[in-house]
Parts: C-alpha cells; sequence; structure tokens
C-alpha cells in the first residue's frame, strides 16, 4: 500500500464513524465525491481569477484598448477547443490520468503568464490564456466523475455537492488576484504564483482520487443523423437558451472589470467584490433550481431567467454606482444559470439513447464557441460602441429565444391537433 492508498484508508475509517456510513465502496465513493468538491474548488479558481484580472492585465498591455478582453476571450476559446479532445482523452486513459495532466497544464499556462509580465508582451500574455483554457477544460467533467462515483438515485446530491466548489473558487480566484498583486516588483506575478500553486494542490488532491470501474454501455437503437436532429424545434429551444445564457453572460461579465475600473473608477477591491458575487450567484441557485422546475417547468424557468438579464440589463444601463454593478452582476448570475439549466434539462427531449453524444458534443460546441467569441468581443465592443450599446444586444438574442419558444409551443400543438 502506497502513502496515498494509506491516507485514503484512514480518511474512510473518519468519514464512515463520522457520518454512520457502512460498507467500503460507499465510503470510498464518498471520498471521491468531496475530493472532487476540493477540485472543483481550486481547479474553477482558475476563471474566476482570469475573468477578474485578464481584462485588467490587457488593458495595460494590449496596444489597442479595444483588445483588452482578448486574453480572456482566448482562455474561453483554449479551453472550448479542448472540451472535445479532452472527453476522448478520458474515455481511453481514464478521468484521472487527465485531471492530473490538465492541471499540469494549467501551471504551464501561468508559467507562461508570468514570463510574459515579466516581458510585457502581450501577444505571449494571449498564448498564456489560451494554455490556462487548454487545462481548465477537463475541469467541466468533475460534475460527471462525481457522479460516476455514486448509485443512480445519490447522483443529484453528488452533482449539487461539486458545485459547491464553484462558490468557493467564486472567492478564491479574485483572492489571490489581488493578494498577489505586490508581492514581487512586477505586478501580479505574484498573483500567477498564487495560481500555480492553486493548481499544484489540485494536482496533489487528485492522487488521492480513485476512479471507478465504468463499463461501456452498448446503446441500442437507431441514430437518426443530426440535420433531422435539429429540425426538432424543442432541440433549438434547448440550444438557443444554453446559447443566449453564456452569450450574453460572457460579453457583460467581461467587459464589467473595464467599466467598472478603468471608466468609472471603482477600486480593485469593488470590482473584485462584484465579480465574486456574480460567480456565486452563478452557482447557488442549482439548490432550488429542481424545485422550481418541479412548479413551473422548464420553459418557465428560462422565461425567468430572460426576465433576470432584462433586470441586469436595466439596473446598470445608465447609474454606474456600486451597487446598480453588485445588483447587475448579481441577476445576470442568475438568469445564467435559470437559462444554462432550462436549456440542458430540456435537450435530452430531443434525442435518443443513442444520439446523446453526437446532440451534446454540438450543443457544447456552439455553446462554449460563442461564449469565446462574446469574450473576445467585448473589449473592442466597449471601446467602439460603448456599454450601453453592449447591454442593448441583450434584446435580439433573447427575442430569438422567444421566438424559438413560441414556434415549438406552436408546432407541438399543431401536431396534437393534426395527428
Amino acid at each position: 500500500m502506497d502513502l496515498f492508498e494509506c491516507f485514503r484508508e484512514l480518511a474512510g475509517l473518519y468519514l464512515g464513524f463520522a457520518c454512520g456510513l457502512s460498507g467500503v465502496d460507499k465510503v470510498n465513493n464518498n471520498i471521491n465525491v468531496w475530493l472532487l468538491v476540493c477540485c472543483q474548488a481550486l481547479t474553477m479558481s482558475i476563471p474566476a481569477f482570469l475573468v477578474f484580472l485578464g481584462s485588467i492585465i490587457g488593458q495595460q498591455l494590449a496596444p489597442d484598448p479595444g483588445l483588452a478582453t482578448l486574453p480572456v476571450g482566448a482562455f474561453i476559446l483554449g479551453s472550448a477547443l479542448a472540451t472535445l479532445p479532452v472527453i476522448l482523452a478520458m474515455r481511453r486513459w481514464g478521468r484521472k490520468r487527465i485531471f492530473i495532466v490538465c492541471a499540469g497544464i494549467s501551471a504551464g499556462g501561468g508559467l507562461l503568464a508570468i514570463y510574459s509580465l515579466i516581458q510585457q508582451s502581450f501577444v505571449i500574455f494571449v498564448s498564456a490564456g489560451v494554455i490556462l483554457g487548454l487545462g481548465l477544460a477537463a475541469g467541466q467533467q468533475y460534475r460527471f466523475a462525481a457522479m460516476e462515483c455514486v448509485a443512480p438515485e445519490d447522483m443529484p446530491r453528488a452533482a449539487s455537492r461539486v458545485l459547491l466548489g464553484g462558490i468557493i473558487a467564486a472567492f478564491l480566484g479574485p483572492e489571490i488576484a489581488v493578494r498577489g498583486e505586490h508581492l514581487f516588483e512586477v505586478a501580479y506575478v505574484g498573483s500567477f504564483m498564487l495560481l500555480i500553486g492553486v493548481t499544484l494542490m489540485a494536482m496533489v488532491t487528485l492522487l488521492f482520487f480513485k476512479a471507478p470501474t465504468v463499463q461501456d454501455n452498448v446503446v441500442a437503437g437507431a441514430s437518426r443523423g443530426l440535420f433531422e436532429i435539429l429540425a426538432q424545434p424543442v432541440i433549438w429551444v434547448a440550444v438557443l437558451s444554453g446559447l443566449a445564457s453564456f452569450a450574453v453572460m460572457s460579453m457583460v461579465m467581461t467587459a464589467t472589470p473595464l467599466h467598472m475600473h478603468f471608466e468609472n473608477g471603482h477600486s480593485l477591491v469593488a470590482t473584485k467584490w462584484v465579480i465574486q458575487s456574480h460567480i456565486v450567484a452563478m452557482f447557488l441557485p442549482s439548490f432550488f433550481v429542481p424545485w422550481l422546475i418541479r412548479r413551473i417547468g422548464e420553459v418557465g424557468l428560462i422565461s425567468l431567467g430572460a426576465g433576470a438579464f432584462l433586470v441586469a440589463m436595466v439596473v446598470i444601463f445608465s447609474r454606474y454606482e456600486f451597487i446598480n454593478y453588485w445588483l447587475s452582476l448579481v441577476m445576470l448570475g442568475i438568469g445564467w444559470n435559470f437559462l444554462f439549466v432550462g436549456g440542458t434539462t430540456l435537450l435530452p427531449l430531443g434525442y435518443r439513447e443513442a444520439e446523446k453524444f453526437k446532440v451534446q458534443a454540438f450543443n457544447d460546441f456552439t455553446i462554449f464557441g460563442v461564449q469565446a467569441f462574446s469574450a473576445l468581443m467585448a473589449g473592442w465592443l466597449l471601446a467602439r460602441i460603448g456599454w450601453q450599446n453592449i447591454l442593448l444586444i441583450m434584446i435580439p438574442v433573447l427575442g430569438l429565444l422567444a421566438v424559438a419558444i413560441f414556434y415549438w409551443r406552436w408546432s407541438s400543438r399543431s401536431a396534437l391537433t393534426n395527428p
């Protein structure tokens, strides 16, 4: 028995005694879930860190203010491009190995960011953003790994536990960014040193993770072509809901540090608090969203999300006090959660079991691609068309989603009346 297995057994004995659990497998599975909660908190602090600090550093290094959000966009683009390769690699080599490799890639991205700050190179800093995004791609899979560790009836609870890590990350990422700003002569080098420390902690935590053996299921049934699947209105409601959530949220969230800190003179600490509150608001509603869906359904949840986005737009449209930023970004986070969860819940209504990987891949690639584009364009649009026009982009995006919902409802009623 090696050192890590010894620590696992000791932790298992403690957890079993403390929680009154019985059965070695159940104890080990609960250890796995809590390890993944820790990994989620550590790994997801990377986007919280970079969303908060990336555009601020970009503003200082970029040759054109319109390129200030390019590092954040590059980070999201790197994550989007790596998502499918990471999933395929996990199927071949297992989740644990790829989790550890991606944590190492993130540490490498942090080192490259430090080098870019020392050299004052915007191009290298953007490249570091891409590498950090590549490393983050595995972090999107922690919730699925946790669900694989437990019985089917415990999967929702396991996924909810992992979401706790996202709330911790909302505070951890921006906090280390601020704490490390003046640790070294070159500003923010210390911030990235602390970020590298966080990724190394995630790597060590993952060494204790013991992935369960998962048997590949042979799915029976015919698989339709992608175009035939996409002809269903419900698919477009689901995809557009996710697309709207990420497109609007990424653009406004990425532009906020620039507008708040540089254009309106709010302190870095105040800006940090707004971003932290926003990220908490993205994850916290997940604990009561299942109850909401049972009461008002997926379309009702999506409608609430769209309403939250509109409130966010009105609150920050013309008044730029701290409370306006805070309330607007909190509503933006809540709206993102409702739209994203609503779309995710609707998606399975449009595909068969044999088609799920195909449809999920299309959905995720579309959503994360749009998210990357929104983040890339945020700084340029802020410099060219201004803050208020960025907010007004919400209206046609949400209008397109409303049209898709109306068409789906209309086509469903027509199918019932004309079988």
